[in-house]
């Protein structure tokens, strides 16, 4: 349930699990069953078997004995924490398992250090025995080929095999890895499929292990992007979650991170933004620090720096958005611009606007419901102005710098709403001479009291 690229890990072994042609796919659960099953609501194809009692992972299979009939065919067993296996690598193993006529085929890689995994004792291609570490002997414990978790396994021989385990060994559960000496003890071919990438065969025990998984991870993803023509000015410091889609083209700068987007060709995202449930238009550019939050950004736009968007929102072609401008659940015409420091939610706003800076539409009386403002096509907003919706305003109107707009405008009217101006020539000098006579008053009244006077 933790997660790695902004999903549950268990989803990528869903996944990869997935894009092997299959019969079935289920998951065996026990200990927070209900969590996991919310996780995994995007993955309805899935059957659920629970595990009462957490006895060991020979224990676990049992609970989905119901699976193996008699025209089962082959069962691939993972465990549910190896989010690095590759579907290319499942494939193959389950290949090596059919050629070879085996009741079992084990996943295996090499590994520097092996500790905490069950090591494989074998004598060429077939495997004797698997032996977890807590019984491992100590030249046992010197065998750097481990056990990756993963088997493929005749679904008759597995179902013969698990009545047979027993509880016997330093744990006392019942291990998936005594299936194989079961076997071996009847007759049955068991061999191994050794992983050429060794870390598809790492798990996951405590947040150390987590973080180095997700890093090898984001390499991968960055890898494949990168041979796919996107440019990452730094791959070690940019996050694209797998569920992202990029075109050809696209530069991506360093310590950018992207959630479950697509980005279209030659689309430029600028160093420090995070781009969540978007799309990126051909040729858009989203400058330096920009948050884009479940928003279509259109064709050749330009995005900041420094720009929030949104819940909601979609720019057509051609819009230009500035600094420090946030955008909420509006929808913005081509080649409207508002270069800097607005706010413009729940709104719809035509092509060819200009909005000055430091427009706000007031969306909000203090009630649940937002109000909402239409801005038409061709519209001119000065500087330090608002709309106090819901108001609309009409095509090719003109609103003055500073003007407060509480009702619906017509097409093509001025609208101003200011206080007068007033000029008092020479006043200035005579309201700092007040001033200072003030101070020094109350200086005096203050030392009269006996107390310091304040700065």
């Amino acid at each position: 349930m933790n997660p790695v690229l902004f999903r549950p890990l268990i989803h990528y072994v869903l996944d990869a699990c997935l894009a092997v042609p299959h019969r079935s796919l289920s998951l065996i659960v026990g200990h927070g069953e209900q969590d996991l099953r919310d996780a995994c609501r995007a993955y309805p194809d899935v059957r659920y078997f629970r595990q009462d009692i957490q006895a060991g992972t020979a224990h676990a299979v049992r609970a989905a004995e119901s699976l193996f009939g008699p025209e089962t065919g082959s069962v691939l067993v993972l465990n549910g924490d190896g989010m690095l296996i590759e579907p290319e690598t499942l494939t193959a193993m389950i290949s090596r398992h059919d050629e070879a006529g085996a009741s079992a085929t084990v996943g295996t890689a090499m590994l520097d250090d092996p500790s905490g995994y069950g090591r494989i004792i074998s004598r060429g291609e077939e495997i004797e025995a698997i032996r977890e570490e807590a019984d491992c002997t100590p030249e046992e414990r010197g065998i750097r080929e481990i056990n990756s978790g993963i088997y493929c396994f005749d679904a008759r021989s597995l179902l013969e095999a698990l009545g047979r385990v027993d509880a016997r060994n330093a744990k006392g559960e019942y291990y998936l890895t005594d299936t194989v000496k079961v076997l071996r003890q009847s007759g049955r071919k068991v061999v191994k499929f050794r992983f050429e990438d060794s870390t598809q065969a790492l798990g996951i025990n405590d947040l150390a292990e987590l973080a180095r998984a997700e890093s090898i991870l984001r390499e991968r993803i960055n890898r494949r992007w990168m041979r796919s023509g996107v440019s990452l000015q730094n791959p070690d410091t940019t996050i694209i979650d797998s569920r992202c889609q990029i075109g050809k083209d696209v530069r991506i700068e360093a310590d950018a991170v992207l959630v479950n987007s697509v980005l279209e060709p030659g689309a430029r995202i600028e160093g420090h933004c995070r781009i969540t449930d978007s799309e990126i238009g051909a040729g858009a550019m989203i400058r330096q620090g920009c948050v884009v939050d479940g928003s279509r950004i259109g064709r050749r736009c330009e995005v900041g720096p420094y720009a929030r968007v949104r819940g909601g929102c979609h720019l057509d072609d051609d819009v230009l958005i500035g600094n420090f401008v946030e955008l909420k659940n509006a929808t913005i015409g081509s080649r409207t611009k508002a270069l800097h420091l607005s706010f413009i939610g729940d709104a719809q706003v035509g092509k060819n606007v200009n909005i000055g800076c430091g427009f706000i539409t007031c969306n909000s009386d203090g009630g649940p419901v937002k109000q909402r403002t239409v801005i038409e096509d061709d519209v001119f907003i000065g500087s330090a102005s608002q709309a106090i919706a819901p108001v609309r305003l009409g095509a090719g109107s003109f609103i003055a710098t500073g003007t407060s707009v509480t009702d619906d405008v017509p097409p093509d009217s001025f609208v101003i709403s200011r206080g007068r101006q007033i000029t008092k020539p020479g006043y200035a000098k005579k309201y700092r001479r007040i001033r200072r006579a003030g101070v020094e008053r109350l200086v005096e009244q203050e030392q009269q009291a006996g107390r310091p006077p304040a700065k």
